[in-house]
């Protein structure tokens, strides 16, 4: 049988939020500035990350399937993810900054789709044991907002993008009892204010929850 080594000398920080929330904006600028303090960091993204995990992902994003096969792909994408990205990473002592992780499948197959919580709560420990993200990033803006930034796409969206606003108000209410259940993980970064604003916030949370001081940012 084999296990998961979860020993690590790195820092794992995910980057969460509702499609439209506007956490991509923010991605290369902290890979960036976390580069700017000689940290090695590796900017990667969940479904995806991997050669075959990218090919999960454009069925994922793409193609109808039944709820538990949508979350089991997800969980295979991660188990892949995990074995050849963000452990290696970790065991070397880089940073690893992922666009999503197991919150995301959390707000999105359980909170917007009703697959059951405990059945992702054992498909999680079966695929990443103890590890769980040093510091989550979760990007929440109205939802009136995350529609607006949407719309400006509306050629280019995929399955989750094109989602009902019933499935997005379930979505971003899983997120926040998520943030709420685990404070001292998760930091609720408002990004409906300005670049500056929400760099501000960002830069807080790092030196709160981690100790890292982003000195001269934003």
């Amino acid at each position: 049988m084999t296990t998961t080594n979860t020993s690590k000398k790195g820092l794992f920080i995910t980057v969460e939020g509702v499609d439209g929330a506007g956490k991509s904006s923010h991605l290369a600028w902290l890979s960036d500035a976390l580069k700017a303090q000689n940290r090695n960091v590796v900017l990667t993204r969940e479904p995806g990350g991997t050669a075959l995990g990218e090919r999960l992902r454009d069925m994922l994003l793409h193609e109808a399937m039944d709820l538990e096969t949508e979350t089991l792909l997800m969980f295979a994408a991660r188990r892949e993810h995990l074995a050849q990205v963000i452990l290696p990473a970790l065991s070397r002592g880089d940073v690893v900054v992922s666009d999503r992780f197991t919150d995301a499948t959390y707000a999105y197959q359980g909170g917007g789709r009703g697959v059951p919580f405990d059945k992702i709560v054992q498909l999680e420990h079966w695929v990443q044991h103890d590890l769980q993200p040093d510091l989550t990033l979760l990007f929440d803006v109205p939802l009136e907002i995350a529609q607006q930034r949407l719309a400006m796409h509306r050629d280019a969206l995929d399955k989750f993008e094109q989602e009902s606003q019933d499935f997005f108000i379930k979505t971003r209410a899983a997120y926040l009892a998520r943030a709420a259940e685990h404070p001292q993980r998760m930091a609720v970064i408002d990004s409906s204010q300005s670049l500056a604003n929400t760099q501000a916030q960002i830069i807080q949370a790092l030196s709160a929850r981690l100790g890292i001081e982003l000195q001269g940012q934003p």
